[in-house]
């Protein structure tokens, strides 16, 4: 069986799903189980955290080490996302987060060393040396054998042994200082016996083709788009539930309303799939002469996305029309009042459109590009021959600026040259901002950032601006 530094080789070399999947399927319960220590106990986080940090591992896998132990860096890659995404939480979700755990664990009834080990497990890891880390991860959390052991870190199996039995008593030192008093013994007991739980089944395969889909688009924080998606999801399963219990009182302003909203979506899709031809097309004719990148063919498969998102919006509506069941909520006046889309909803639509304008004003600088000999635009009226129209579902060309104007071309792809003019506050995740950037080889990328300020964005920016000597 190939070893972690085969298989990342392997997937280095070729994007191979396959190599990329023995991975993940190695190490998915290492990972899952330290992001619900993290999150104490959240599946769903846990699970949002795991897609984090194996998509970071496929993007990043051809500049890693062939040297390096995977369970390791994993390990703490964890710790990075689950400490990243718990800063964007609300205080309210984490302390009823809190309290459904506390509930969940009187009810299994787990050991009383075990609750006080977990909250400070991961951190006191975290502070031992690397080496003495990597042996009891490959030890208690991988569930190695000494041999084994000593085999990953290059070293006999009793020489494995004593590094393990010294980790341990370092970690039973660590956790002494925070008021843990246990022995060296009994803590290894406690550990093997609550330190791993069972990742959920199909987790595997499904992160698997999620991080390789992903890794391609650059975007740090893909998992606040796979967490909207999902709370969408929820939202209109609440609708549709909401929808049954207030059947009786269906009013017919509601019903109008309703029609208006449900033909407004199939205008919508109608230019979306116009668009999305539109800028197949135009992909077609630019890849005359050169092919489209990895970024681009996702930029437009997440295009074509959209499209079956409001498709699936559509259908939801058509349904409760046809069932005489609109949409509502009841307020505390004891009244129904519609409510078709949450603010966080529309906000994840409108994210949606502003990526399209963002894509199509690029295929429009890089056409203008191709036929003035690879010099690019320096302002928007010099493209008005390639760019059809001014306004892109709601999001207007005003609200998209030029960057590093006369310094991009098709020689500085990764070089930004258009952004969202002004950052935008997620209304679901307080204090999380999002910017749409385009870069000069006709990608898009959504950036967050934790405050409206440009120094949140900066270090993406500083990343993709030109370099001196170009």
């Amino acid at each position: 069986m190939p070893d972690d530094s085969q298989l990342l080789r392997q997937f280095a070399a070729n994007r191979s799903e396959i190599a990329f999947g023995e991975l993940v399927a190695h190490h998915v319960a290492l990972v899952y189980s330290a992001a619900l220590r993290q999150t104490n106990g959240d599946a769903h986080l846990a699970k949002d955290i795991a897609q984090l940090v194996f998509a970071d591992l496929a993007r990043k896998a051809p500049a890693l080490s062939e040297k390096i132990l995977l369970a390791g860096w994993l390990h703490r890659a964890t710790i990075f996302a689950a400490r990243q995404i718990l800063r964007t939480e609300r205080r309210r979700q984490i302390r009823e987060q809190e309290a459904v755990q506390m509930n969940s664990l009187s009810a299994e009834s787990e050991n009383a060393d075990w609750q006080q080990i977990r909250p400070l497990l991961d951190d006191a890891l975290n502070r031992l040396n690397q080496t003495d880390r990597d042996a009891l991860l490959l030890r208690f959390f991988e569930n190695q054998t000494f041999a084994q052991v000593g085999a990953s870190l290059g070293t006999a199996e009793e020489a494995a042994r004593k590094r393990v039995n010294r980790a341990l008593e370092k970690l039973r030192e660590i956790l002494s200082r925070r008021g843990v008093t246990t022995t060296a013994a009994a803590l290894s007991t406690v550990i093997s016996a609550n330190a791993i739980q069972i990742a959920p089944a199909g987790l595997a395969a499904t992160l698997t083709t999620a991080s390789i889909a992903t890794a391609g688009t650059g975007t740090t924080f893909t998992f606040l788009k796979i967490m909207t998606a999902t709370k969408l999801k929820l939202a209109l399963s609440a609708v549709v539930v909401a929808s049954v219990a207030t059947a009786i009182v269906v009013q017919q302003q509601t019903q109008t309303k309703l029609r208006g909203e449900n033909e407004s979506l199939r205008q919508q899709i109608e230019q979306l799939q116009t668009d999305n031809e539109n800028f197949s097309n135009r992909l077609a004719e630019i890849g005359d002469a050169k092919k489209l990148s990895d970024e681009q063919f996702n930029e437009l498969l997440r295009l074509r996305g959209e499209v079956g998102v409001l498709r699936r919006l559509t259908n939801q509506l058509s349904k409760a029309q046809s069932e005489n069941q609109p949409p509502s909520v009841q307020t505390s006046s004891g009244q129904n009042q519609a409510e078709q889309f949450s603010p966080e909803d529309l906000f994840e639509l409108h994210q949606f459109h502003v990526v399209s304008a963002v894509k199509e004003i690029g295929l429009a600088i890089r056409e203008y590009a191709n036929d003035n000999n690879g010099q690019y635009p320096t302002n928007f009226d010099q493209i008005k021959n390639e760019l059809v129209r001014t306004n892109f579902n709601g999001v207007p060309l005003n609200s998209i600026e030029l960057v590093n104007i006369g310094l991009v071309s098709e020689s500085t792809p990764n070089v930004i040259m258009l952004r969202e003019s002004d950052p935008r506050e997620n209304p679901y995740y307080h204090g999380i901002w999002s910017r749409v950037y385009g870069l000069a080889d006709g990608s898009a990328q959504t950036i967050y950032g934790d405050s409206a300020n440009a120094g949140s964005f900066n270090d993406f920016e500083q990343q993709h601006s030109p370099q001196p000597n170009q």
